[in-house]
């Protein structure tokens, strides 16, 4: 089934209800954000754009990206979302590796994309027939699709520095929002969803049960997470959700209490991308009480592998509730989640070993990669890289990560990608990459370099030639320099070393 039918049943059933806000203005009740999303399917088909061809999105969270993303559904096609933050060299290599030869754009990102020489069309949404489509022929209804054919793909970077796409099908978001609303949380036609984290991602993702339930959609004047306006559409909209990176929680519950903010209309606040600090979720629910839960997901199987509901993050009475409230909770309902040993065996309870998921929200695999799939999809397992244990009760602790994967403010940032920049300037000469715990951040990026003979370090210079490569987001916090790196005897740096040089100082 193709997921764009939950738009059209929901502008069935309640043509005039609010649909899509900018800010508090209701910019398209849900007639009007189907029959739009519509438009953009039949402007989409007009085009050539067959069923299965790859359509990208490069914007930052707006009322466009919604109408964009059901209208590509609508016509067949499967999305690409590219995260706002991404450097436009970045984007257009996404781009280039998914085939899609359109590009819906917000006219502040596609200059970037123009500049990196992206072959795809670039469509401008704010400007000529995308934004005023007038007659533009509707198409009459969604092209008929079924549960494994792709509806989005997911650029996750690996550790090998270039992004693999994951295939994400139309059955596996289904599964994922029947698991929101069985293990997660409830969600009524007077809820409302708040975009404040990037809708190219998780947030984005969730748009899908909001819609299903014909829910308001309200994306920030800000295109982003800024505290204030939150919790003004929080008090003006009521019965608020939003999801958030751990470090958004903070950031919120410092600001509600150096301004007196008490959250009043944020019902719930879904988190992922990383565990919490102890201390920091605690000081959440004491300011704002039980309106958090916790996901546990992948790209691989979307915010569907375990979820920990508001009752134990908030509970502070059980024996063991520390240890629940550290844990990322139990198995979604539509997935199996086992802790398995070196030969993918089962482990018994509380034993340490790689975390492993399968069921319907697992993807079939990774965009024209079978051997990056082969590595990933076992005997029908998905090897998720991270490690930890499960208790008896069916509570997941995440114990590391087997990968060297940094999560900054719940973003994913890969060692090699940024060594690689590093290395093409001139007066590096080797460099390795770690995470370094921060109270702020969860993690910040800190660059171990050798410099070339007779150079300098110079940080400013090094952090500018960072952003002309990648992401800002990525770029090292911190910059250290070493006369070599440590390495083993078959010349493999020990990133283990240098995480012990950070711990003592």
């Amino acid at each position: 089934m193709n997921l764009a039918l939950w738009l059209e049943r929901a502008a069935r059933h309640a043509p005039q209800g609010p649909a899509i806000f900018s800010g508090t203005d209701c910019v398209a009740d849900y007639a009007c954000f189907h029959r739009r999303a519509m438009q953009v399917a039949g402007w989409l088909a007009a085009r050539d754009v067959a069923p299965g061809d790859r359509v990208g999105i490069f914007m930052r969270n707006c009322p466009d990206f919604l109408v964009t993303l059901f209208g590509i559904w609508a016509a067949g096609a499967a999305a690409v979302p590219i995260n706002a933050k991404l450097h436009g060299r970045e984007a257009a290599w996404i781009l280039e590796n998914s085939g899609a030869a359109l590009c819906f754009a917000s006219r502040d990102l596609s200059g970037s994309l123009r500049d990196a020489g992206t072959a795809a069309q670039l469509i401008d949404v704010s400007a000529g027939e995308f934004a005023d489509p007038g007659e533009a022929a509707a198409m009459v209804r969604p092209v008929p699709r079924d549960a494994g054919d792709l509806a989005w793909l997911f650029y996750t970077s690996g550790t090998t520095g270039r992004p693999k796409g994951v295939m994400i099908t139309h059955g596996m978001l289904m599964a994922m929002t029947m698991c929101y609303l069985a293990d997660v949380d409830h969600v009524d036609a007077g809820d409302a969803a708040i975009y404040a984290a990037p809708m190219s991602h998780g947030a984005g993702l969730y748009a899908l049960m909001h819609v299903l339930k014909g829910a308001r959609h309200v994306c920030p004047l800000s295109g982003g997470f800024d505290p204030a306006e939150i919790f003004s559409l929080a008090r003006h909209f009521g019965d608020a959700h939003m999801f958030a990176a751990p470090t958004m929680i903070k950031r919120l519950t410092l600001a509600a209490k150096n301004s007196g903010e008490s959250g009043e209309g944020l019902r719930s606040v879904v988190y992922a991308g990383g565990p919490m600090y102890e201390a920091d979720i605690v000081e959440a629910v004491d300011h704002f009480g039980p309106i958090f839960l916790q996901v546990y997901g992948q790209g691989e199987s979307p915010m569907c592998i375990t979820a920990l509901g508001r009752q134990d993050v908030a509970d502070r009475v059980h024996p063991r509730w520390r240890a629940r409230l550290n844990s990322v909770g139990r198995a979604q309902s539509l997935v199996e989640v086992q802790i398995g040993g070196p030969d993918g065996a089962p482990l018994p309870p509380g034993e340490v070993g790689e975390i492993m998921v399968r069921g319907a929200a697992v993807m079939p695999g990774y965009w024209q990669n079978p051997e990056a799939t082969a590595k990933t999809l076992v005997n029908g397992w998905l090897m998720t890289g991270d490690v930890g244990h499960m208790d008896a009760d069916g509570y997941v602790t995440l114990q590391d990560r087997s990968k060297d994967v940094i999560i900054s403010g719940g973003s994913n940032i890969y060692p090699r990608e940024v060594e690689e920049a590093l290395l093409t300037h001139p007066h590096v000469q080797e460099v390795s990459v770690v995470g370094q715990p921060d109270p702020e951040w969860g993690e910040i990026v800190v660059a171990f370099i050798v410099p070339a003979a007779g150079d300098p370090l110079d940080e400013a210079a090094l952090g500018a030639h960072c952003t002309s490569q990648i992401a800002r987001f990525k770029k090292p916090k911190r910059f250290l320099t070493l006369s070599e790196l440590p390495k083993n005897n078959y010349g493999k740096v020990l990133k283990t070393e240098l995480r012990r040089l950070l711990s003592e100082g």
